[in-house]
Parts: C-alpha cells; sequence; structure tokens
C-alpha cells in the first residue's frame, strides 16, 4: 500500500519496549516485503506468534494445470461450478481453479460457510466478489466486503472469510505481490492525478480486535516440491491476538464502482482501463461508461492479437455489447490465447455505431506466460466459443 496507516496500541518508536497492563512485553511481528527492503507493517502481540503445536498435510485437491493445446479461445460457464449454491462449502478450501501459469492462478469458489484461518505463503490475492456479502477477518482487523469489491491481501496475511449468505467469489492468487499500476504512483507512493481512483477510495481494516483461544488451526498454502502445497498449522494461540499494528502493508478494499474510466474520442486501448498489477501480470476492469465521441467512431474494441499475453475477461455485469450472440453471459469467463486475433462478434461493430453509452461490468487479468487449464477450466469449457465468429455457422 502506498502510504501509512496506524491502528490500536503501538509505541511511540519501533522496537522498543511495549508492555501489557500486567507489565508484560509484547511480540513485535515484522510483515516485510522484498528482505526488508520494502513496505512493511509492525504488529504487537500478545502472544509469540512463531509458536507452532502441531501441523499435518493439507490436501488442496486437484490443482493440475493442462496446456490449452491444441491451441484455441475458450468459454467458461463458472455459474455452472457450485450447482447446490455454495451449500457447506467455504471460501478457502472450497475454490476451484480455473487458469494458471508460473505468475498467477485464478479461482472461483460460491460459499456460505466460514472458512478456516488462512494464509497464501505463495503471494498476494486478489479476491472479486461478484455477488453476495461477507466479512473478511484479519489479523490487521475486519474488512466489510459486497458486490464489487476487490480486497487486496498481502502475502502470508492471516485471515478468513465470514459469509452472509452465500457469495461469489473470483479469487486472483499471484506468486508476488500487486498493488496500484505503477505509472499511477509517484516515487513516493501517492496516487497521482491521472490515476482513475485514489487512496479516498480505499476501505482499511477496523480493528484490530484482539481475540484469546487456544489450539487454533490456521491452513497454509506453499510452495512444494510438485507446485503448491498445503499444510495446516495448529497454533497454541489465537493469531488475531493483535493490539496494535502499523506501517504501508496491509489487506484493503477497493470497490470496481470507484473506478473513473478514461474515455476518448476513438476507442481507448486495455491499459486505461488498468486497476492492479503483479509480477508479469496485470488486472484491469471495464465498467459503464461513455463511449467514443468521434462521429465516425466504432466504439466496440477493434480486432487485435495478443502478441505478448493471454488475455482472461470475466463477465460480471451489465450487457457486454462486443460478445453479443457467443453465447457469454453473466459468470462467463473468455480465455483468448496469445498468437490468436479476436474482437467482436459478428454485426456487434455494426450494431455500436451511435452508442454514446456502455453498461457493462468485466475484470481481466492479461499474463505475460500462456495459461494452462485448471479442473474447474475443463469442467465448464463450452467447447463451440473456437467458431463464434465464423458469420455463416
Amino acid at each position: 500500500m502506498p502510504y501509512y496507516h496506524r491502528a490500536g496500541e503501538v509505541p511511540p518508536k519501533r522496537h522498543t519496549q511495549h508492555r501489557d497492563p500486567d507489565g508484560n512485553l509484547y511480540y513485535e511481528e515484522l510483515m516485510g516485503e522484498e528482505g526488508f527492503s520494502s513496505d512493511s507493517s509492525l504488529l504487537y502481540h500478545r502472544h509469540i506468534p512463531s509458536a507452532v503445536r502441531g501441523f499435518r498435510v493439507w490436501d488442496l485437491g486437484d490443482q493440475s494445470l493442462v496446456p490449452n493445446h491444441p491451441l484455441v479461445p475458450r468459454h467458461l460457464s463458472t455459474h455452472k461450478l457450485f450447482a447446490d449454491g455454495g451449500s457447506g462449502i467455504d471460501a478457502v478450501t472450497g475454490r476451484r481453479l480455473l487458469l494458471g501459469n508460473e505468475d498467477v492462478r485464478l479461482a472461483y469458489v460460491v460459499a456460505d460457510t466460514v472458512s478456516p484461518y488462512y494464509r497464501n505463503a505463495i503471494g498476494d490475492e486478489c479476491l472479486y466478489v461478484e455477488d453476495g456479502r461477507a466479512r473478511v477477518e484479519t489479523v490487521f482487523g475486519e474488512l466489510e466486503v459486497g458486490d464489487g469489491d476487490y480486497v487486496i491481501v498481502p502475502r502470508a496475511t492471516t485471515y478468513r472469510i465470514v459469509p452472509d449468505g452465500a457469495v461469489r467469489i473470483y479469487a486472483i492468487e499471484a506468486n508476488s505481490h500487486m498493488g496500484p499500476a505503477r505509472r499511477y504512483l509517484s516515487r513516493h507512493g501517492q496516487l497521482l492525478e491521472h490515476a482513475p481512483y485514489c487512496e479516498r477510495d480505499f476501505r482499511l481494516p477496523v480493528g484490530p480486535r484482539p481475540v484469546e483461544s487456544e489450539d487454533v488451526e490456521v491452513y497454509i498454502k506453499h510452495r512444494g516440491a510438485g507446485g503448491v502445497v498445503g499444510t495446516v498449522h495448529t497454533l497454541p494461540n489465537h493469531p488475531f491476538d493483535v493490539v496494535g499494528w502499523d506501517g504501508c502493508l496491509y489487506p484493503y478494499v477497493f470497490n470496481i464502482r470507484d473506478f473513473e474510466p478514461l474515455t476518448g474520442r476513438v476507442h481507448q486501448p486495455p491499459p486505461v482501463h488498468q486497476v492492479f498489477e503483479g509480477h508479469n501480470f496485470v488486472i484491469c476492469n471495464f465498467v459503464p461508461r461513455k463511449v467514443d465521441y468521434h462521429p465516425l467512431s466504432v466504439p466496440v474494441p477493434y480486432y487485435h492479437s495478443n502478441v505478448d499475453s493471454d488475455e482472461v475477461m470475466f463477465y460480471c455485469g451489465g450487457d457486454y455489447e462486443a460478445r453479443k450472440g457467443s453465447g457469454i453471459g453473466q459468470g462467463s469467463i473468455s480465455l483468448h490465447p496469445g498468437g490468436h486475433p479476436h474482437g467482436p462478434q459478428p454485426g456487434a461493430m455494426e450494431r455500436s455505431i451511435g452508442a454514446e453509452f456502455f453498461d457493462e461490468l468485466a475484470v481481466m487479468v492479461d499474463t505475460f506466460r500462456p495459461l494452462q487449464l485448471g479442473e474447474a477450466a475443463r469442467a465448464t469449457d463450452d467447447g463451440t466459443y473456437v467458431h463464434s465468429w465464423e458469420q455463416n455457422r
């Protein structure tokens, strides 16, 4: 995060004595990125945060990935993955893997059950709430989230998700850190005037609220010889025993409706829609907006070849004009792989002429290494999307 925040009880000077009312020292924990050379926060625990009472393997389920070969664009239907509406499923262990590569994994879940305590030790997570409401409880405090919220959770942050009814979440799990696009930030980390959002748009954790409990399980996703693996630690004390923290590293929420779209006389390229970035991938969003106002403009996107990237579009609201006639609807994901030129469906260009406003909502991930297909993609690929541009079919 680009700016400093302080919550709860912290001493006037870092790395100095901080004691409870009975005179016992609190335990200081530094959460820092890039080996003490980037953003960090200091948390003050009532108990030693390193203590582990027990451990066991966490079976993550089918995490296999297979190449998109033969190379074809694909249409996946996430709403077909949880036919029971997420009954008895939680938003951590219930995730189903859609797509992935060495830099990022994309998963989807519908959940109505409280998740276990969890931390991702591989990279930051971006959780997009497609529908529903939940409380995200973290070691830093609580975040109330709902439709259209992005939740950015830094690597190794312990948290759990408490749904209020069923909640639909699109999970972007990085092998790196994520944050605002670098071109939006000053050299000191402030969001600049040309950025499509500002610090006022972020919601920060409320708390912390220290919890006392024993023998608490924390599910950890981490690196292993076979790729992504899982371990469960049993802690002698609750990880949310934090009385205060300060710094520039913490989870936060940004709502997609607070993104201010940039428009022009002719069609604007995808970088104007960028919201976040990680190593070797970017996240963009397409929001309701006025469209091109040149008298001869064609508002839908032109055909384009992804020379350096795979493009994944998650359609989560409104009416996406360029895809009409392709079978894509709410909850759909399109994969347009590098090496395949793609663009609007037949007839969409002509229909868009004269349009002044697009009512659409979509989250796009562009990766700079090829994506492979997870079990959820293989289960929901419609098998026909590749033919959707044929005019006479």
